[in-house]
């Protein structure tokens, strides 16, 4: 990385073709910089975000619940974290607790929501044979359901 930093774009003074060419550079340089972990871990942070947003955890977003979107979500973020985990440090506690929340929120949502799975017998990856007095697969296996497993 250069010591010299580019000074900032004054697009006051310049004319379109000269704006575009500092902007090109600009992300070029941004771009020799990047590293495919930051884009990775931010993206995680991103799907965990948005997870949270389609399980209604956020307040004023209970309208936005979307099983389908939150199972997206967390499946994707857990693809990803596979990749960089060890690289994260306690970081990773912190996402993987996320991630949980929100497993938790799609159980919850899931078999929940009208027309979904009722009491999770039927979601994907559930094992059959729930516990007679009133558990689910999951309790009675000791299992965690998890989304994609």
């Amino acid at each position: 990385m250069s010591d010299q930093q580019q000074p900032p774009i004054d697009p006051s003074n310049m004319s379109e073709e000269e704006l575009r060419a500092a902007y090109e550079a600009q992300l070029e340089e941004q771009l020799r910089t990047l590293r495919v972990e930051d884009v990775v871990v931010q993206t995680i942070v991103t799907l965990v975000n948005l997870g949270g947003r389609r399980a209604g955890l956020a307040p004023g977003t209970e309208d936005e619940q979307d099983p389908e979107q939150l199972r997206l979500a967390i499946e994707g973020a857990r693809a990803l974290l596979v990749l960089i985990e060890p690289q994260l440090g306690p970081d990773g506690a912190a996402i993987r607790e996320a991630l949980s929340q929100l497993q938790m929120a799609y159980a919850q949502l899931a078999g929940g929501a009208p027309g979904g799975p009722a009491g999770g017998a039927s979601e994907p990856g559930a094992q059959g044979g729930g516990d007679p007095a009133g558990g689910g697969p999951a309790q009675s296996s000791g299992r965690l359901w998890v989304p994609g497993q």
